[in-house]
């Protein structure tokens, strides 16, 4: 019975290294900060139907056909949409190809050479041919984790980059939305102005007459035209904010602005009713939050790809071929050459700069974790304020419609006093100011309150895509 060769020290060696994979540098960021059971605010609108489904497209709520079209176009023409899914193409290919450096690389090689030698003492030189036929594989070992975390850091920055893209997505979704909403409430207003302006004129007109009659001074009349023409160029200044609010929706839409027309509408979307939030029901749809979280958990894993610079590296490589003289007789046993190898490379001296890559890595960790526990705050606050205004809002509409109704019967009462005579085009002209204030208050207020909603809304109704909401919360 033959003796068992003893194994070579240096794969004993390797064989040993190969063991120890268990001297890990992954490192794990911190816990999330925790949420709050309710958002302060809350308790001011109860009353609001908590059972809504708010649907991933939650401005379909509003019941406006023709929001919804806006919708839908604006995700083919925003070129912003589409520079940020050219950046998730990017990303995905940035961790396919983190992925394919864990596998061997196997490579394949055919080559001819023909070299001569020096003059020897007799003036003669040898001239030779040498083809070759090979194949190379190497292989590094992921002892330590390195590429590991690589593909850990890419995998996570490609869940940034679409939850980056579902928060640009949903962001223009909300832009879009209020856009909308403030060019319906500088149609309305315009429409307002327009009705006053018609009055104002039939008061001039009034107060002409009654100056031809001899019953007011000339004063009234004057007074009466100053009020039309303060009137008409208000409206004049609203007809340009309608234009300018056109413009800005069909650049949002990838249009030219020269040629996007929307037909005119005096109507204000109704307002939907809007679920309770839950802190961490949020925490867990925005996808600004998903992306910011994601970009920690990429920090981190550099952490551990600086750290492995501090162990040895293990690569492996091996070919085979053919040599000779010959393509005809190249593939035979005589032509047959072949090489395995072992490389076991350690770190001895770097000047401090693996300590310096560890200890940046460490800070990008921290600046990171800073930032996504700024952006939960920050999300947090965006829903309180919204809770307050889609509150105070609520509560400011109701007021301005009981103010503009008390000026509507005011300004009715003064144009009968005037037209007998008891009051002066004073009292008129207060009046008329009055109900024009108080009724373009009550749009302002449903403008506010509309885009309360909205905001509260797309917080429920943004969804992540799967990939992110599993994976990028280690």
């Amino acid at each position: 019975m033959k003796p068992v060769a003893p194994t070579p020290r240096p794969l004993a060696l390797m064989l040993a290294l190969l063991l120890a994979g268990c001297a890990v540098t992954s490192q794990r960021p911190p816990t999330e900060p925790p949420a709050p059971a309710a958002f302060q605010g809350s308790s001011d609108w109860q009353r609001v139907p908590a059972d809504v489904q708010v649907p991933e497209a939650w401005w379909t709520l509003f019941k406006d056909p023709v929001l919804d079209r806006l919708q839908s176009e604006l995700i083919v023409g925003n070129q912003n949409l589409a520079s940020a899914l050219a950046q998730v193409r990017s990303a995905r290919a940035v961790l396919a190809a983190s992925q394919s450096a864990i596998f061997p690389t196997l490579s394949l090689g055919a080559g001819t050479t023909r070299s001569a030698t020096a003059e020897n003492a007799n003036g003669q030189r040898t001239v030779a041919t040498s083809n070759s036929l090979t194949a190379n594989a190497s292989w590094e070992i992921d002892l330590w984790g390195r590429l590991a975390e690589g593909v850990k850091a890419a995998g996570a920055s490609y869940q940034a980059s679409e939850a980056d893209l579902a928060a640009l997505r949903l962001s223009a979704q909300a832009t879009l939305t209020q856009s909308y909403f403030s060019l319906r409430t500088a149609e309305a207003q315009q429409a307002l102005l327009e009705r006053t302006v018609a009055a104002t004129q039939r008061t001039l007109e009034l107060t002409q007459a009654r100056y031809a009659s001899g019953v007011v001074a000339q004063s009234d009349v004057l007074q009466a035209r100053t009020q039309l023409r303060s009137v008409q160029a208000q409206l004049s200044d609203l007809r340009t904010q309608r234009a300018q609010l056109l413009h800005a929706l069909a650049a949002q839409l990838g249009q030219l602005p020269g040629q996007f027309q929307l037909p005119a509408s005096a109507a204000l979307p109704e307002l939907p009713p809007v679920p309770m939030l839950v802190p961490s029901l949020v925490l867990a749809q925005r996808p600004d939050l998903a992306a910011a979280r994601a970009r920690q958990v990429a920090a981190y894993a550099q952490i551990g790809i600086a750290d492995a610079a501090f162990f040895p590296s293990v690569d492996l490589s091996a070919s085979a071929g053919y040599r000779g003289a010959s393509w005809s007789k190249l593939v035979s046993a005589p032509n047959l050459v072949w090489s395995l190898g072992a490389a076991l490379t350690a770190p001895l001296f770097d000047g401090g700069q693996r300590q310096l890559a560890s200890t940046q890595a460490r800070a990008s960790a921290d600046v990171a974790t800073a930032n996504y526990r700024q952006a939960v705050l920050t999300a947090f606050q965006e829903v309180e304020d919204n809770l307050v205004q889609f509150s105070e809002s609520g509560e400011a509409v109701a007021l301005q419609r009981d103010a503009y109704e008390a000026a509507s019967r005011n300004l009715a009462l003064v144009l009968e006093q005037y037209r007998a005579g008891t009051v002066s085009y004073l009292n008129v002209s207060t009046a008329q100011a009055s109900a024009l204030s108080a009724e373009g208050n009550v749009l302002s207020a449903r403008n506010r309150q509309l885009v309360a909603a909205s905001v509260l809304l797309k917080n429920l109704g943004g969804r992540l895509p799967a990939s992110v909401t599993t994976a990028a919360r280690p």
